[in-house]
């Protein structure tokens, strides 16, 4: 479920399971966490395209972090199959449900 409406934006897909994960991120990213309190995705600054979390609601910290920055976020995400990392995806929070197309 998306967090708020936004344009569609793209990426590439990348998981991060702990700060020290953001290491060497130079190229932009749609940040995909399993822990809906992993604010310390904010420090990716402009690099950081949208927030994909695999648990959570759209009021977990990682929802309100994305909407104080303006950055896309799907919450409660599941998929079938995720893309590999480094794969570009575009998030799309403009209807009524948050998509992620591969």
């Amino acid at each position: 479920m998306k967090v708020f409406d936004h344009p569609p934006v793209r990426g590439a897909w990348r998981t991060f399971r702990t700060a020290a994960d953001l290491a060497g991120v130079a190229d932009p990213v749609v940040a995909v966490v399993r822990d809906p309190g992993a604010v310390w995705l904010a420090s990716l600054g402009t690099l950081l395209v949208a927030v994909v979390c695999t648990t959570g609601t759209p009021r977990s910290h990682v929802g309100i972090m994305a909407a104080n920055l303006g950055v896309p976020c799907v919450v409660a995400a599941s998929m079938a199959a995720p893309p590999d990392d480094g794969h570009e995806v575009e998030v799309d929070c403009s209807g009524d449900d948050g998509v992620i197309r591969g």
